[in-house]
């Protein structure tokens, strides 16, 4: 999980600076990825290596608005 969190908020913060998304919808991108990502109890490091890159492609195409602004 500390995965898929760190890789939503870095694309979700990079999104920000670009204007693509308002602030408030930082955190409801990291939410979205959170909440689609399902957990392996034992990750390798192919799982890790795997769930960041899906949670930044899905924090990178999730629409602006997210946030509830």
């Amino acid at each position: 999980m500390p995965a898929v969190l760190n890789a939503a908020n870095e694309v979700a913060v990079a999104r920000f600076l670009r204007h693509e998304i308002g602030f408030l919808d930082i955190p409801g991108t990291i939410r979205a990825c959170m909440d689609a990502h399902r957990p392996v109890s034992e990750p390798s490091l192919e799982d890790l290596v795997a769930a960041d890159q899906e949670a930044r492609e899905r924090a990178g195409s999730l629409p602006a608005g997210i946030g509830g602004r």
